[in-house]
């Protein structure tokens, strides 16, 4: 059986690939440096999800396989090594991969450029480069609604101009979609590249906006609310992102090159966001109110209709929903 690689697999939207994807008979090898931009112990508890301990995933260059899910192997592994990531690659003879690895945040890259090149950057070159020389039949890989900017024009298509992104994560993310569509025109195989919209639900990060005001008012902290609250995102509940995401793994005869938005097409305005956090912790939160952040854009929101009609794509999990999911895993975990 041929295995599926994915990359970034600690990471929120990785563990949850991997879980659904070997629930549904795939083999998969998740791969991660499990880098400490945020705390590493969230890590190490979603990959003990997946069977693998803690002694097991912190070794690098190790291949592991799970305790107690069958097909499922772990590599903790950073994609910019251009000495072992090409050995795992000739081992494992993968049929496609999905690369998730990548460093986020819009903020830290205000802090910390190199990151992102080496990671963004260097590390995605070095995928293509593996894809291209181990006959890979598909690349999906990991873009983000940042690359919009500013864009003034709504919902966000993908058919709109972005070379204006405003943080250099944006930048990484549009340089990504350029290096992918080379390669695949140069080398033919297929490259799928994916525009997340602000995913949350269960197993997030703790520096997205639903951790960070969730864990507030449950501390008893202020939250900061950025802009003054005038903004809107287009929330995602994870399990419609994986959904759409599973659509296009399955998908046996894939373009050459195709570029979709994945989100839920229905944004929010962050005040009441923050208003059903409140109603599903019980209690109002103190806020601090502060101006636009150097990076953040003003809204988001995604037009899927390619998706929609290349793959049925459809979210069903509406904000009330996911928040209170959301609520339910943190008060498990956290408190």
């Amino acid at each position: 059986m041929k295995s599926i690689l994915v990359t970034g697999a600690a990471g929120f939207i990785g563990y949850h690939l991997c879980s659904k994807l070997v629930d549904n008979g795939y083999k998969v090898i998740g791969l991660d440096n499990i880098n400490d931009y945020y705390d590493t112990n969230l890590k190490y508890d979603r990959l003990k999800q997946l069977g693998i301990p803690k002694s097991k995933a912190s070794q690098f260059n190790l291949l592991v396989e799970s305790d107690n899910i069958p097909r499922f192997s772990f590599i903790r592994l950073n994609i910019q090594d251009r000495e072992n990531l090409p050995i795992l690659f000739s081992q494992q003879k993968f049929e496609k991969v999905i690369n998730l690895a990548a460093q986020a945040g819009v903020r830290y890259s205000l802090q910390n450029p190199h990151a992102y090149i080496d990671s963004n950057i260097v590390g995605f070159a070095n995928i293509l480069e593996l894809c291209k020389n181990n006959d890979i039949e598909h690349l999906i890989y990991a873009s983000s609604s940042s690359v919009y900017g500013e864009n003034k024009k709504i919902p966000f298509s993908v058919e709109d101009n972005v070379d204006q992104p405003i943080s250099l994560y944006a930048a990484t993310k549009k340089s990504n979609e350029l290096m992918a569509y080379t390669y695949s025109h140069l080398f033919k195989f297929s490259v799928t590249g994916l525009r997340f919209f602000t995913v949350y639900g269960p197993w997030g990060r703790p520096d997205m906006a639903m951790h960070l005001f969730t864990d507030a008012i449950a501390n008893k902290r202020t939250i900061d609310v950025y802009n003054n609250g005038n903004q809107e995102r287009d929330f995602t509940y994870i399990d419609d992102i994986i959904y759409g995401m599973l659509k296009i793994i399955e998908d046996k005869n894939p373009k050459k090159e195709s570029l979709y938005n994945i989100g839920n097409s229905s944004p929010v305005n962050l005040m009441s966001f923050i208003e059903e956090i409140e109603k599903n912790m019980g209690t109002k939160s103190d806020k601090n109110f502060l101006p636009k952040q150097p990076g953040d854009v003003s809204r988001t929101w995604a037009d899927v209709e390619s998706l929609k009609n290349d793959y049925s794509y459809k979210p069903s999990i509406n904000l009330e929903k996911g928040v209170g999911k959301y609520i339910q895993w943190y008060k498990q975990y956290y408190l």
